[in-house]
């Protein structure tokens, strides 16, 4: 069975040639790519190697953690599964805060206000209620 590996902490003028040759000394390498940036093309630094057999894979990753090439110290550690998210590119959960209840972007209905009701800074140092017309500076006595 294959097991693919993460490669860290690259110098951008590492190649997926010499990375697949570099794993390529501990057993039969699968595949090589190098993570790059789309606009520029220029690479991010991290890459993966898919090795044939899991036990060299341990050994490549033991004997490369740490290693320097390329003038940098790379990491390399077996590859984490990407988390799921849904089609928007969000995680599971809503990033804007609230519930379902909004009715259109920014906008929450009455039972989303919070334990504070509709309350409002005013210009003298309080809040005000809109919807009762007092002042929490009323209640002030200090």
């Amino acid at each position: 069975m294959s097991k693919k590996i993460y490669a860290g902490n690259l110098s951008f003028a590492t190649t997926e040639d010499r990375l697949s040759n570099l794993f390529g000394q501990y057993g039969e390498v699968l595949s090589a790519s190098i993570i790059k940036d789309k606009v520029t093309g220029q690479s991010k630094g991290f890459g993966f190697v898919e090795m044939s057999d899991d036990v060299l894979a341990d050994k490549a990753i033991d004997a490369l953690n740490g290693k320097e090439v390329d003038g940098r110290r790379i990491r390399v550690s077996e590859a984490q599964d990407r988390p799921r998210r849904n089609s928007f590119g969000r995680d599971s959960y809503d990033r804007r805060g609230g519930d379902d209840d909004r009715r259109s972007y920014g906008r929450r209905n009455d039972f989303s206000r919070g334990s504070r009701g509709d309350y409002r800074r005013d210009n003298r140092g309080g809040y005000r209620n809109s919807e009762r017309g007092y002042r929490s500076s009323d209640f002030n006595e200090f």
